[in-house]
């Protein structure tokens, strides 16, 4: 038995030991769904951290497939820019079923032509008129080819952004790359109907869409088509929206074709007063024949008038090819 000076203190322990345990219990709790929390906290931050790490990793992949596929693209537009197109490519270019041998065979008769008419024109002396023979049977084709292949890429860019746009709502709607471009192939205008018809005899042929798309730049020397070639191999290393990306396509080609009109409109004046100008000779030397035949005609019938004809002929060919130089304008 304790003593009776000693039984207040053990029961102020005893209730202190009561209360204290009871704090503990109920602190005890709380430290516990704290550390619970915590934990939670801690997984959640490192599966977050995690993600964040292969996100990056996806995103640093995704860059360095890009950069791959733009040096790719770099490179083989400047081997395309080092080296001229063959006569075959200038006359797929141009839109022409010709081959080599039927060229040629065009060649020797613009030749003929000229020198029949260059050696009724210059009163039989032979040897200029095999000299203009000559000169139309190395020019005559080569710029009827020339005439036609721009012509046939003007209308391939006119139409091409059409051809964009209808890729763009295909995707959007679900369709598959290959059945928008299947669509273009039978309902798009001439040239971008032939070239798209192209590109799908490659892929059944076994060739990825990418690769055979690659293969338009080749044939159509534009930077619409490179633009579009490099949409689509990106899209295919790396993935993405190919609809955004063709859509910003679309509004760059549209773009400029507003500069080309602008440009167009801005060397217009030029334009006129360099064909004045080039227009000049020819015109004063038919006057001149028309009124004073006899006084002209010694540019034909005479050898230094044949010499002096050919000089002049020379340099204003080379003023011409200045005055078009300086009126063109890349864009």
């Amino acid at each position: 038995m304790l003593p009776a000076e000693l039984v207040p203190i053990a029961i102020a322990l005893l209730s202190f030991c009561c209360v204290a345990g009871v704090v503990l219990a109920l602190l005890y709790a709380q430290i516990a769904r704290r550390s619970e929390s915590y934990r939670r906290f801690v997984a959640i931050a490192s599966t977050d951290a995690a993600v964040d790490r292969s996100m990056s990793a996806e995103d640093n992949k995704r860059k360095k497939a890009i950069e791959v596929t733009l040096r790719e693209q770099e490179e083989k537009q400047r081997a395309r820019k080092g080296s001229r197109p063959t006569l075959s490519g200038r006359l797929r270019q141009a839109g022409l079923e010709w081959n080599k041998g039927t060229y040629y065979i065009a060649s020797m008769g613009a030749g003929v032509v000229s020198f029949l008419i260059a050696i009724g024109t210059l009163s039989s002396n032979p040897l200029p008129a095999l000299g203009f023979g000559l000169t139309g049977a190395l020019l005559i084709p080569h710029l009827y080819v020339g005439i036609l292949g721009k012509r046939r890429l003007k209308r391939f860019s006119d139409e091409f952004p059409n051809a964009v746009d209808i890729i763009v709502r295909g995707v959007k709607s679900g369709l598959p790359l290959g059945d928008c471009l299947r669509i273009i192939s039978l309902e798009a205008q001439e040239p971008v109907r032939a070239e798209f018809k192209a590109i799908l005899e490659e892929q059944t042929m076994g060739l990825p869409i990418d690769q055979a798309v690659q293969k338009l730049p080749e044939r159509i020397p534009l930077a619409e088509a490179n633009f579009f070639a490099i949409v689509i191999s990106m899209q295919s290393r790396t993935g993405g929206s190919l609809s955004e990306a063709l859509s910003n396509l679309s509004k760059v080609l549209r773009e400029r074709r507003k500069m080309q009109g602008k440009i167009k409109a801005a060397s217009s004046e030029a334009k006129s007063s360099a064909a004045i100008i080039g227009s000049l000779p020819v015109l004063v030397g038919l006057l001149l024949y028309l009124t004073s035949p006899e006084y002209i005609a010694l540019l034909f019938t005479t050898y230094l008038g044949n010499l002096v004809l050919g000089i002049s002929a020379f340099w204003m060919l080379v003023g011409t090819l200045v005055m078009r130089k300086m009126i063109n304008f890349d864009f």
